[in-house]
């Protein structure tokens, strides 16, 4: 079991992947694999010297047309949607409602009392 607490997953949200893999490519020496995902692109893993650091989210569509480009932190908790009711408690709000993504976990978008966004994910 991932920790709990930890940083589990950190993510490149952006509309152009091939522009930002080329970059981190020629500048840290990443390397990227596509995995088929439901939606218009793949979503990228990316790996330095081998081992996997990260991956890669294309914002498409119009939902995402004025989401600025960001890096992206999912931290591990024991039990997500426990976790999410303490967040709630806590001045906190969901972005996303907690769901399940077969073959990761139980992962809720939750949006602190003061305002910053982060995944919550319970790994599975």
């Amino acid at each position: 079991m991932i920790p709990h607490g930890i940083v589990h997953w950190t993510e490149l949200n952006t509309h152009n992947a091939d522009k930002a893999m080329k970059f981190y490519g020629e500048t840290l020496g990443w390397t990227f694999d596509a995995m088929p995902m439901s939606g218009d692109a793949p979503y990228y893993m990316c790996s330095s010297n081998g081992e996997t650091v990260g991956g890669i989210f294309t914002l498409t569509g119009l939902k995402y047309r004025l989401v600025p480009e960001h890096w992206f932190t999912y931290f591990a908790v024991d039990d997500v949607d426990a976790r999410v009711e303490k967040a709630k408690a806590a001045g906190g709000s969901l972005m996303r409602e907690v769901m399940d993504i077969p073959g990761v976990g139980r992962v809720a978008i939750v949006k602190s009392a003061s305002g910053s966004v982060s995944g919550w994910i319970t790994p599975g």
